[in-house]
């Protein structure tokens, strides 16, 4: 058998005029399934709603096939996916990057980074240099040292929450876990797993943390020590829980620095809020921070990153001299390109890069309330969010279609940096009109909202304002 050659497997198609006027994925498309290239294919015509179940089943090699070919299953599910990315709104997934056809010829190796990444293994299919890389830029941007550091490139926000939060536990067994209502809900998880004592905090209308609440409850339960899990953007409203108001809460309610441990959920924004402001450091009394690599950033697959200090890590850490290193993962093996993907993207960005998305991103969100508002639809946008709360539309279909997540009367749109003007421009002359349809041009009510976004920004009749001046 001989030797796979990466420049071979993968030979670059010649560039023709068609080719120059193809997107990266049209050049996918015909790059991987270049038997059905010339073939007209049934897909729904854009903006048509969301795809269906393709009800598939596993096809037996040899025997007789009345339907479509694989590869025309998998150009159709393209070329769906492709239209559907404009009406990607509700949902923190950075789908605007080009780097999946420079590094698909890893795609035929198997990299699997076992155990501590700062340890090599026997086999040498890992991308660990990677993954240090990529943690050494984190730990550059959330100031802390080198040698001060420990984390891991994981497989998405709710594994840092569970290590962080376990990390806090195994610190202080009799802790409590606090963590507001609007925290994710992989933090009530961990809770769950763990069977760890929790307590619920308020949270004011905007989403973000209630201080007195919390004050309340920590002096209730002064005999034990405090796990606090800190959100950096909330899930649904983008609320922003201050470290600093926390810390001085502990040191006012008696919790010296040894009896407390905090989390820091950063999922969305830990990539954004450094280049606004420092809320996230490490010269400040926190225990762990963990992001999304896949939201902000950007990548083809789940993944995130865990930073905590080197010194709280001995308690989590297990020697396994199966794969000749020590673990103190979640997941234990982790996918190795994972770490690729983001060093590439960090590489290729740079920190101007990543503040001009910043600008782009909370200007556009601006952009979408201003409109909002202007159109007399109720909406909310906290400081330094990239997360536009609305009115729920009243319409399944029209939330299908823009792939909404709703809670209760809300819906929200995250304005990450693939969203431009004209999609926001696409999404409100939509939503205009369908609402005009739902409330009979003027005959029925919108819903009152206030209780939900506060009645500042509530458009009902009740709490109508003059937007516009």
């Amino acid at each position: 058998m001989g030797s796979l050659s990466l420049e071979m497997d993968f030979e670059p198609l010649p560039m023709t005029p068609r080719s120059l006027a193809m997107t990266p994925r049209s050049l996918a498309r015909q790059r991987l399934f270049p038997n059905v290239e010339n073939k007209k294919q049934k897909v729904a015509p854009p903006g048509a709603g969301p795809r269906k179940n393709l009800e598939l089943e596993v096809m037996e090699p040899g025997l007789k096939n009345d339907g479509p070919s694989l590869d025309t299953i998998l150009v159709n599910y393209l070329d769906t996916l492709t239209q559907r990315v404009n009406y990607h709104l509700g949902y923190p997934v950075n789908i605007c990057y080009d780097h999946y056809a420079t590094l698909a010829p890893l795609l035929q190796f198997h990299l699997n980074n076992c155990g501590d990444p700062f340890l090599q293994n026997t086999v040498d299919f890992h991308s660990k240099d990677f993954e240090v890389a990529v943690l050494n830029w984190f730990a550059q941007l959330w100031e802390i040292e080198k040698d001060q550091y420990w984390g891991y490139v994981t497989n998405g926000g709710t594994e840092g929450n569970l290590h962080g939060i376990l990390l806090g536990r195994e610190l202080l067994p009799e802790g409590i876990l606090y963590a507001s209502k609007d925290s994710h809900y992989s933090v009530f998880k961990a809770a769950r797993m763990y069977r760890m004592d929790s307590d619920t905090i308020n949270t004011s209308v905007n989403g973000e943390m209630d201080y007195s609440d919390l004050r309340a409850k920590l002096l209730q339960n002064k005999d034990k020590p405090a796990i606090i899990n800190v959100t950096i953007g909330t899930t649904f409203k983008g609320a922003i829980d201050d470290v600093d108001v926390i810390l001085e809460t502990l040191k006012d309610c008696g919790y010296s620095q040894d009896r407390f441990y905090i989390h820091c959920d950063a999922a969305l924004c830990g990539l954004k809020t450094p280049f606004i402001n420092n809320m996230i450091s490490f010269k400040k009394p926190i225990g762990s921070v963990t992001i999304s690599g896949h939201k902000f950033l950007g990548c083809p697959m789940p993944c995130g990153v865990q930073i905590t200090r080197k010194s709280y890590i001995n308690n989590l850490s297990t020697n396994v001299e199966y794969i000749a290193s020590v673990d103190a993962t979640i997941s234990g093996g982790r996918n190795g390109l994972t770490p690729i993907f983001l060093w590439y993207s960090l590489s290729a960005k740079g920190q101007i890069g990543l503040q001009k998305d910043v600008k782009k991103c909370l200007d556009n969100a601006k952009y979408l309330k201003d409109r909002l508002q202007q159109e007399g639809i109720s909406v909310m946008l906290n400081e330094l969010s990239i997360i536009v709360v609305l009115e729920r539309p009243r319409d399944h279909e029209f939330v299908r279609r823009w792939q909404l997540s709703c809670v209760k009367d809300m819906a929200h749109v995250i304005v990450m940096p693939g969203i431009t003007r004209e999609m926001i421009d696409n999404f409100i002359s939509d939503l205009v009109q369908q609402r005009k349809q739902w409330y009979q041009g003027g005959k029925a009510e919108a819903p009152c909202v206030a209780d939900d976004i506060g009645a500042q920004n509530c458009a009902c009749s009740y709490h109508k304002i003059d937007y516009i001046s």
